[in-house]
C-alpha cells in the first residue's frame, strides 16, 4: 500500500501523527516478529507483545513528536540482547521499507533518518560501531574527536 504524499505547504508534513507511528511500529514489528534474523531475538526478550508494542509507540511518539510520553533508557534495554552489526542494518532496512509502505514519502523518509541516527548512536554505545572497531584495530582513537597524544588530565592555567 503506498500513501499519497500530504500537501508540502502543510507545516511539518514531514512528521506522522500519533495514528501513523501506531501503524508503523505495529507494522514493523509483526514483521520483526517472523524475520529471520530479528525474530529470535524478540522471541527471547519480549514477554508481553502488547505492553512491549504500546512502549514502542511511545518511544516513537516522544522521538518524532516531542510527546515527552516515554520513559525508559534504549541504551540498558538493548545491552543484554547480544546485537551486532548485522541485526542493526537488518532492523534499519526492514524499518525502511515498512515506513515506506505505510507512510507518505516525506514521513517515511523522516522516520528512517531518524531511525538511522538512532541506531548509529546505539552501535556506538553498545561498542558494535564497525568504523570505531576499525579505528581500534588501526591503532587510532575510538572517538577522532580526542586525539591520542592528547593530555588526558591537562591542568588548568
Amino acid at each position: 500500500m503506498v500513501v499519497q504524499d500530504p500537501s508540502p505547504a502543510l507545516p511539518h508534513a514531514h512528521l506522522p501523527d500519533e495514528a501513523g507511528i501506531t501503524r508503523l511500529v505495529h507494522a514493523f514489528y509483526a514483521r520483526a516478529w517472523h524475520d529471520w534474523l530479528l525474530g529470535p531475538v524478540f522471541e527471547a526478550a519480549i514477554d508481553d507483545w502488547d505492553a512491549h508494542l504500546e512502549t514502542l509507540v511511545r518511544f516513537w511518539c516522544s522521538v518524532l513528536l516531542r510527546a515527552g510520553s516515554y520513559r525508559g533508557n534504549p541504551m540498558s534495554a538493548h545491552r543484554p540482547l547480544g546485537l551486532d552489526d548485522q541485526h542493526f542494518a537488518r532492523w534499519l532496512a526492514l524499518w525502511d521499507r515498512t515506513a515506506r509502505d505505510v507512510l507518505p514519502p516525506a514521513q517515511a523518509r523522516h522516520v528512517f533518518d531518524t531511525a538511522a541516527r538512532i541506531g548509529r548512536s546505539l552501535r556506538v554505545g553498545l561498542e558494535i560501531d564497525p568504523l570505531r572497531r576499525l579505528r581500534r584495530a588501526d591503532g587510532e582513537p575510538a572517538c577522532l574527536h580526542r586525539r591520542a597524544d592528547a593530555d588526558p588530565d591537562p591542568q588548568p592555567t
